[in-house]
């Protein structure tokens, strides 16, 4: 198993392999049924196997999906799509977060026929050779014309640039800190102004990276809830509730340099992920969807800061509510990470050791207070074993 589907890095008794979902719930091939905070690394917003979403797939499957060209449900997506966010005029469709940050990058490339992107530190932005976390099988050139930056540092931004020179195509942002491994932090308004200053200053493009915090964060861009509008954005993972449908948006500024690129793939016209697509952002639009998962969010957060001081554990929860991701003080290598999750698991309960979470609007009070009971009795795990615990082997890199 390859990528971040991989339980290389999990506790040994995660399940590797699933049989079925609905709403907030998996079942793995042996049966067990899970409350998962995953939801599939994101993809999952309305909840698995929702009726009128996969419905809408279903029908136009049945009139045409893949075919020699696109359904007339691409321009009406497009529209729907840029009606909702507002710095976009325009949309390209595809299929991967790496597809559409990849057409950033070049759109960027061949807007300012210049070469240097910054990019933040420990950022994630896909899994192409310019952008892949593991360089194997990449060569130094893959990732050439890169200057880094700490994120929400603003002298550390400014040092980037000055690095850039003239040569700056892009500034590629997270649309929070959300690494793998260390807490989230949401953007800084000053260090967001800071980068739409310096496109503006230097005729580079910015680009927010809404792939993993889209539809989960605001209705709009992320960075809207910042002030700061971006020339391009990029879209995937819960824009169709699951079927694997992307999106690079951008500025009229940014059109013709879209245009002038060659991208493509063989699915990347289905009409079935935008029939799905349609329903969603119908829903995102209508519903009080956000405001739901962000209540059951915080229900969870209190939830679990409150068991956590009880049973004498400092429990870090970073990063907006709709995303959560728990880290233990003094655990550098995280084995009390990879203990409590594996009790979490055991009360079948799915939650992820070192990546953040999502919630999803399938999840209700109940499902939180499931949670929270089966979080309780991990925490009264992990405290009759806290002196004893081993080493996480697999995550011997940490220490390092």
């Amino acid at each position: 198993m390859y990528g971040h589907q991989s339980t290389g890095l999990l506790p040994d008794d995660y399940p590797q392999f699933f049989s079925r979902g609905q709403g907030a719930r998996l079942w793995d091939v042996d049966g067990n049924e899970l409350l998962d905070f995953m939801c599939a690394y994101g993809p999952n917003l309305f909840g698995y196997g929702d009726a009128q979403i996969d419905r809408a797939y279903i029908d136009q499957l049945a009139i045409g999906d893949t075919l020699t060209g696109p359904t007339g449900l691409i321009v009406e997506l497009a529209e729907q799509f840029t009606a909702m966010v507002r710095h976009a005029d325009w949309a390209i469709f595809c299929k991967n977060g790496t597809d559409a940050t990849s057409m950033a990058l070049v759109t960027a490339r061949a807007h300012t026929k210049k070469k240097t992107v910054i990019l933040a530190k420990g950022a994630y932005h896909g899994a192409a050779p310019w952008c892949t976390p593991r360089p194997t099988g990449t060569t130094a050139e893959d990732k050439a014309h890169q200057v880094f930056c700490a994120y929400n540092d603003i002298a550390s931004l400014d040092a980037a640039a000055a690095a850039a020179g003239d040569d700056l195509a892009a500034i590629f942002a997270a649309p929070m800190k959300h690494d793998a491994f260390v807490d989230q932090a949401l953007p800084d308004p000053a260090y967001a102004r800071r980068a739409r200053e310096i496109c503006d200053r230097t005729g580079a493009l910015l680009v927010v990276d809404d792939v993993r915090g889209g539809l989960r964060l605001a209705r709009d861009c992320s960075w809207s809830l910042v002030g700061v509008e971006p020339d391009l954005s990029t879209w995937g993972k819960c824009i169709a509730n699951g079927h694997p449908l992307s999106a690079l948006l951008g500025s009229d500024k940014a059109r013709a340099a879209a245009a002038s690129i060659y991208v493509t793939g063989s699915y990347w016209f289905q009409a079935a992920p935008m029939a799905a697509a349609l329903v969603t952002l119908k829903r995102v639009r209508e519903t009080d969807y956000l405001e739901r998962i962000q209540g059951v969010g915080q229900r969870l957060r209190d939830g679990l800061a409150e068991r956590a001081t009880a049973a004498g554990f400092g429990l870090r929860q970073t990063g907006p509510v709709t995303m959560p991701l728990f880290l233990f003080d003094e655990d550098p290598d995280l084995r009390k990470g990879f203990f409590w999750s594996s009790e979490m698991l055991k009360r079948r309960v799915y939650v992820h050791p070192w990546h953040n979470m999502f919630m999803c609007a399938a999840m209700t009070l109940a499902d939180i207070d499931q949670a929270l009971e089966a979080a309780e009795a991990s925490f009264a795990a992990l405290k009759t074993q806290a002196g004893s615990l081993g080493p996480v082997d697999k995550l011997a890199f940490l220490a390092a």
